[in-house]
């Protein structure tokens, strides 16, 4: 009985201080993601799998009651413990990241995944983004340093280390995505402009040399070619094809069940599920998910407007980022704005490792959001 009060004591005491707004709307995006699974998954398992035609919708569900119960728990416990626990579990996946290439697992030319016996295939990075960025955050509000520049230098270094991690995969497109949000939290912090330019112009010229001179990025090298100029290589077959579904849908779509690109393409239910959405339901549909992202992102920065403490400040401001930048890749990549490119759509595209990522994130948002307890 006293335990059953305690649990109703800690439930009521979350909802009460949580903001009801963004968890809703996260609530909203899962819902939408897995009826977009349902949509744009049960004839690939029908033919290829040769099972049951909601295989893959099953399994999304369950990511998602993991991703509920993520986070819950990092949106409840207090801010101390959540920074605390981020560490830990960044060193963590940090030593996962570095057992990639090891003992990962090769598909399509790439090493990102680790299959243990007693977890199922999961890519370290997704699992290490959230946290980095905390980490990132409580290097730049260090009160062990004054010096701002030496912050700087253990945030360059940590980047690198991560980045170089991800290079010998290979994985570009992680890798842009997690110097983008570092940039993000230096230029916040107060980093003088003209520096920020410079180690900018570092990494271009540094990715650069790695896509046009080492012959393990020939694919990419490739891609880049092929998105510059159509009459070269072949890489544009899934850029194309999302093209002509969202051309083919129109502004109000197919109809539901009615898309083709879902069977043509590989992957398309992650990294091209904005496409699917739009054959199906047409432009308005995507119009709708990007308000839905833009009322997200500005919940949260009006929450930031308010906020005092500032890491809590940069950590909002660079999950904030990672969401976003994600999401645009994905969103560019299908409408061929840019190279082609694996990168789920935050919260919608199906695949566990990015569902439980999100759902990190979500956990930390809404536990830097919640209500401020006065004692």
């Amino acid at each position: 009985m006293k335990s059953d009060k305690f649990l109703y004591k800690f439930y009521y005491q979350w909802w009460k201080n949580i903001d009801k707004s963004i968890f809703s709307l996260i609530i909203l995006f899962f819902i939408i993601g897995l009826f977009l699974s349902l949509v744009s998954t049960s004839l690939i398992a029908s033919d290829k799998l040769d099972t049951n035609s909601y295989f893959f919708f099953f399994k999304h569900l369950i990511f998602i009651f993991i991703g509920i119960f993520i986070i819950f728990i990092f949106s409840s416990i207090n801010t101390d413990q959540l920074f605390k626990f981020s560490i830990i579990l960044f060193f963590i996946s940090l030593i996962s990241l570095f057992l990639v290439p090891i003992i990962g697992i090769e598909v399509k030319g790439s090493k990102r995944w680790i299959d243990l016996y007693f977890l199922p295939r999961f890519q370290p990075i997704e699992l290490l983004k959230p946290f980095l960025i905390v980490i990132l955050a409580t290097i730049l509000c260090s009160n062990r340093s004054s010096s701002l520049y030496l912050k700087y230098l253990l945030s360059i270094i940590l980047i690198s280390i991560v980045s170089l991690l991800l290079i010998i995969q290979p994985d570009i497109g992680q890798t842009f995505l997690i110097v983008f949000s570092w940039a993000v939290l230096i230029f916040t912090s107060g980093i003088n402009i003209f520096l920020l330019l410079g180690l900018s112009l570092l990494v271009i010229v540094f990715l650069t040399y790695l896509i046009l001179y080492v012959p393990k990025f020939d694919y990419i090298q490739g891609r880049i070619f092929s998105f510059f100029n159509r009459e070269t290589g072949t890489h544009n077959f899934q850029s194309d094809k999302a093209i002509e579904s969202i051309t083919s849908g129109g502004f109000f779509g197919k109809g539901i069940g009615e898309g083709t690109l879902k069977n043509r393409v590989p992957e398309a239910h992650t990294d091209y599920i904005i496409s699917v959405i739009s054959e199906e339901f047409g432009v308005v549909a995507i119009i709708l998910i990007l308000l839905l992202f833009l009322i997200f992102i500005y919940m949260v920065f009006k929450k930031i407007y308010f906020e005092k403490n500032e890491k809590v400040k940069l950590i909002l401001i660079g999950c904030v980022s990672l969401i976003l930048m994600q999401a645009t890749i994905h969103i560019g990549v299908n409408i061929r704005l840019f190279p082609t490119t694996g990168m789920t759509l935050p919260f919608l595209s199906y695949g566990g490792s990015s569902i439980i990522s999100i759902s990190i994130l979500s956990g930390i948002i809404l536990n830097l959001t919640k209500r401020k307890i006065i004692r």
